[in-house]
């Protein structure tokens, strides 16, 4: 099978994914394989490339936003068969016994594995998931549509969740890429006023253009104090600015992996019980709860396609912030 694979990181700019031909896997035990049609492009992908994350395998294939066809069964896997079409997220595997696991909370297990990362991701024609970790799609999403829904609308929705907003209450979300412009979606259609803090001009329009109150930079002050706040960039410098747009009592929850340090803050900005948390990937109950109601809203994604053999390209633009919405692989 045809697949784009990493053997060394380094900055994007050195085009370090090569395409190759590798022996497409059999299904282990409790697997499906998956015929790929689509794989979504994240910033966590730029990060694995570059070596931002300690890598525990390489070469590794990328991609953990996957869309395709189940191709074939492992022993004991009842919940698919031939031809379902599902989704792939980050989360590729967990333990099942730890206290985290029993708890519902499998993306904290110490010993889960994640996909792209430990295990071969979509970046290629084929891939094996444990099948407890595939999800159906809705079928109102075509398979472009429903590729950002397992990253960065799932991971946006437990964000959405961790961050504690409430209808109608005022969020805001530093960063305007793939994973906002579906949050976005999300808290407009509870009614909640979303102000937008992104460097991009362009990004700003975009922002105004799916319903925000406000937009402008994290540098500059909104017109009301936040309730709530999501931010996406992986930029420490960002966090003390945001905890000073926030209420006293509200959250602010970090949707990154990988994150520059937070710089030295005067206590003041945390006073007021504010909290500051990380948003830890993702569990089956988010991915769960999430797409249907992508469906019912319903959210738009804005996608931009590509060639499986244009990867590095889409991620040299993805860290331009040159995407506007999502990126996607054509597999």
């Amino acid at each position: 099978m045809r697949a784009m694979q990493l053997s060394s990181p380094r900055p994007v700019a050195e085009n370090p994914l090569a395409l190759v031909e590798t022996a497409v896997p059999d299904p282990g035990s409790g697997q499906i394989r998956i015929k790929i049609n689509v794989c979504g492009v994240c910033h966590t992908d730029l990060q694995t490339v570059e070596g931002d994350l300690t890598l525990p395998r390489l070469p590794i294939i990328p991609g953990h936003q996957i869309v395709g066809i189940v191709d074939e069964l492992g022993a004991g896997v009842t919940r698919f068969q031939p031809g379902d079409r599902v989704g792939v997220a980050w989360i590729n595997w967990a333990c099942g016994q730890c206290d985290y696991c029993r708890r519902g909370l499998e993306n904290l297990c110490p010993q889960a594995k994640y996909t792209g990362l430990h295990a071969n991701g979509g970046y290629a024609e084929y891939t094996v998931v444990d099948a407890r970790y595939a999800y159906p799609l809705p079928a109102s999403f075509s398979d472009a549509q429903a590729a950002p829904l397992l990253c960065a609308g799932v991971i946006g929705y437990r964000s959405l969740r961790l961050s504690g907003i409430r209808p109608g209450q005022k969020l805001g979300l530093y960063g305007f890429g793939a994973s906002a412009h579906i949050v976005i979606q999300v808290a407009r259609y509870w009614d909640c006023e979303v102000y937008v803090f992104t460097r991009s001009a362009e990004h700003q329009r975009h922002a105004l253009a799916l319903g925000a109150a406000w937009a402008g930079q994290a540098q500059d002050t909104p017109p009301a104090a936040l309730d709530a706040s999501i931010t996406f960039a992986p930029a420490g410098w960002i966090i003390p600015l945001a905890l000073g747009h926030l209420r006293p009592g509200g959250t602010i929850a970090i949707n990154s992996i990988h994150m520059s340090p937070i710089p030295e803050l005067p206590y003041n900005l945390l006073w007021g019980e504010r909290i500051l948390r990380s948003v830890a990937n993702v569990t089956r109950q988010d991915a769960e709860e999430f797409l249907p109601l992508a469906a019912q809203i319903p959210i738009k994604t804005d996608v931009e396609l590509y060639p499986l053999a244009e990867a590095n390209a889409v991620l040299q633009r993805l860290k331009a912030s040159q995407v506007q919405g999502a990126a996607a692989l054509i597999i």
